[in-house]
C-alpha cells in the first residue's frame, strides 16, 4: 500500500472518529436523561433497571434513588453518592442500579454569589427571578455554607413493595446546623407533572461526605449558585415486568406533594 493511500485511510478514520465524538457531544449537550418516570416510582416500581456505569455516560450531575429504594442519590462533578436511611454516605459503584434517576452533563449558563441569609422559600423565589423563562428545564447547583438544613432519606424496601406514599411514613429526617456542602437538583415546569417532580427538587451532600439527603428546608449563609439552561429531555422507559404492569395513572399531584413535603421526627 502506498503512503498516499495509507494517509487517506488514516484521514478517513480520524474524520469518522471525530464525527462520532461530535455527534455524541451534541446528543448529550443541554439534555436531561431520565430513567423511568416518577409515577412508576410512586406505584412501587423500585427494581433497578440501569447501572450507574451506564448512567454516568448520560450525565455527571443529578439525583434519584437506588435499587429497592435504598436511599437518596445525589451526584455532581462526576461523582455519585448514596445517602442511606441510617445517615451514612457511600460512593456509588458502577455495578449498582437505579429504578429512577435524572441526570445531565452540568455546564452553568449563569453564576451568582449569595452572601446573605435566605430561607429555602426565599432562595427559590430568587432563583425564579433569574430564570429567562419557566418553559424550559434547569439544572441547579448550590455550593457553600448553610446555617440550617433539614433533609431526609428512606429505608430499603422488600417485596411486595408498598407505594411511595406508604414508604414516606418510614422516612428518617436529619437536621444539620452550620454545615458546608452542595445541593444538586433541578427546576422543572409543571407540564411534566406525570413524568417527574416539578418545581424545585434538591439533594444535598456535605463537604466532608458524611451527611446528606433530600432537602426539605434550609437557610443559606454564603453560597455560589450555578444554573444550567436545558432544552432537551431524553426519557428511557424500563422494559421490565414491574414497570409494564404498574398502574401508573393512579398517581396524583397531591401524592407527589405529600411525599415531597412530609416532615417526620428528627434523627440527629
Amino acid at each position: 500500500m502506498s503512503k498516499s493511500n495509507l494517509y487517506k485511510i488514516l484521514l478517513t478514520v480520524a474524520i469518522s472518529l471525530l464525527s462520532s465524538i461530535y455527534s455524541y457531544a451534541q446528543e448529550n449537550e443541554d439534555t436531561i436523561f431520565q430513567t423511568s418516570i416518577v409515577d412508576a416510582l410512586f406505584q412501587g416500581d423500585y427494581d433497578g433497571n440501569i447501572t450507574f456505569g451506564e448512567l454516568k455516560k448520560k450525565g455527571d450531575f443529578g439525583l434519584g434513588t437506588f435499587n429497592h429504594l435504598d436511599g437518596e442519590l445525589v451526584g455532581f462533578d462526576g461523582v455519585y453518592y448514596q445517602v442511606k436511611s441510617d445517615g451514612s454516605v457511600h460512593i456509588v459503584t458502577d455495578s449498582m442500579k437505579t429504578p429512577f434517576a435524572v441526570v445531565a452533563f452540568f455546564e452553568p449558563d449563569e453564576v451568582e454569589t449569595i452572601d446573605k441569609p435566605l430561607t429555602c422559600d426565599q432562595f427559590k423565589e430568587y432563583i425564579l427571578s433569574l430564570l429567562p423563562t419557566q418553559n424550559i428545564f434547569y439544572g441547579i447547583k448550590v455550593k457553600g455554607a448553610f446555617s440550617y438544613i433539614k433533609a431526609r432519606s428512606v429505608p430499603e424496601q422488600k417485596k411486595p413493595y408498598p407505594p411511595l406514599t406508604e414508604v414516606a411514613k418510614e422516612e428518617v429526617i436529619f437536621e444539620f446546623n452550620n454545615i458546608n456542602g452542595t445541593f444538586a437538583g433541578f427546576w422543572l415546569p409543571g407540564y411534566l407533572d406525570d413524568i417527574n417532580v416539578t418545581g424545585f427538587h434538591f439533594h444535598f451532600i456535605s463537604d466532608d461526605e458524611k451527611s446528606g439527603g433530600h432537602v426539605l428546608e434550609c437557610t443559606l449563609k454564603n453560597v455560589q449558585l450555578e444554573i444550567d439552561y436545558i432544552r432537551n429531555i431524553n426519557i428511557s422507559l424500563p422494559d421490565t415486568e414491574s414497570f409494564n404492569s404498574a398502574n401508573i395513572n393512579k398517581t396524583t399531584t397531591g401524592d407527589v406533594k405529600k411525599v415531597e413535603d412530609t416532615n417526620k421526627p428528627t434523627k440527629e
